[in-house]
């Protein structure tokens, strides 16, 4: 059944008494909502007349709030400020044709996406670009428009678009570079660890002829949530990481994180762009993929240096 809301006080009388609380003043508040002295005056006795209750003392020097007063004045204040994000918020849903709203993991989102946002919202000043991060690994919001996700084909349920493979590359921070003349002398470097990835490390080692990058007495060494608190310590020196290119690059290209083994390792998954097939059709997401795609072609491209 539906709710049955009992008999409300009017919203006029509500606003002015919040303003003539709030100033405790009705010539002031009678300034604020436009109208005069007396309405004010008025709408405040109507509402203390239906709630049977007194909300002022009026005295020759002011107005002085009631107890119930000063407890109704703050819960309106209160309720007239959600109603007034409510319109806000309602008014910009309808003027806001273009809102594109993409699920990303933080790391991904922090190291390669947010960096890059700049040049698509120069190129589409009309669309609103969202970032729900979470979009790695949490399930799949139908709020957003798209994620970005780290995975395997299928998608079932999805429609999938291959952005770029998932390498692996060890990094650490130039002064550890320096004592890394080849993979053996990482027995002597911190392996940092991400809790989620604990493949990683003997994924590469293998690929790097090593018996074994983690022996029992380093199984207690650094561990991680992310890939990007990892690779903060990495960047303080704290030991040697594994990351995913795509998160490197920039740090690399400054020279905050340095490569000092030519091993790239592919991890076996890739980063796709996912939909709905039911958002096909979005012409904010048709924008957005196909920039994605230069984005890619120009990080792909070799350098001129």
């Amino acid at each position: 059944m539906p709710v049955m809301r009992r008999s409300l006080p009017s919203l006029n009388a509500l606003r002015a008494f919040e303003a003539a609380a709030r100033h405790v003043s009705f010539t002031a508040a009678a300034e604020e909502l436009h109208v005069s002295q007396a309405a004010v005056s008025r709408f405040v006795r109507l509402l203390e007349e239906s709630l049977g209750i007194a909300l002022f003392q009026r005295r020759p020097n002011g107005l002085t709030l009631t107890d119930a007063g000063q407890f109704l004045a703050t819960g309106t204040s209160h309720a007239l400020d959600r109603i007034e994000e409510l319109v806000r918020n309602t008014q910009e849903r309808g003027q806001s044709s273009q809102v594109l709203t993409v699920g990303v993991g933080p790391t991904l989102a922090t190291r390669w996406l947010i960096p890059r946002l700049g040049r698509f919202t120069l190129a589409h000043p009309s669309i609103e670009i969202r970032v729900a991060t979470g979009g790695a690994v949490a399930p799949f919001n139908e709020e957003w428009t798209c994620a970005i996700r780290l995975g395997q084909e299928p998608w079932p349920g999805f429609t999938a678009e291959r952005l770029f493979t998932a390498d692996l590359v060890l990094v650490c921070a130039p002064r550890v570079a320096r004592r890394l003349h080849s993979p053996s002398d990482l027995a002597g470097v911190p392996l940092l660890r991400v809790r989620h990835a604990l493949t990683d490390w003997p994924r590469w080692s293998a690929a790097a002829d090593l018996q074994d990058p983690l022996p029992a007495q380093r199984q207690g060494g650094p561990l991680f949530d992310t890939y990007g608190l990892a690779l903060q310590a990495a960047a303080d020196g704290l030991g040697a990481a594994l990351a995913m290119k795509a998160y490197v690059e920039a740090d690399m290209a400054v020279g905050r994180l340095v490569a000092p083994f030519p091993i790239t390792v592919p991890k076996g998954d890739a980063w796709y762009l996912i939909h709905r097939p039911g958002k096909a059709g979005d012409s904010s997401l048709q924008a957005f993929g196909s920039w994605l795609k230069d984005e890619i072609a120009v990080a792909a491209a070799p350098s001129d240096r």
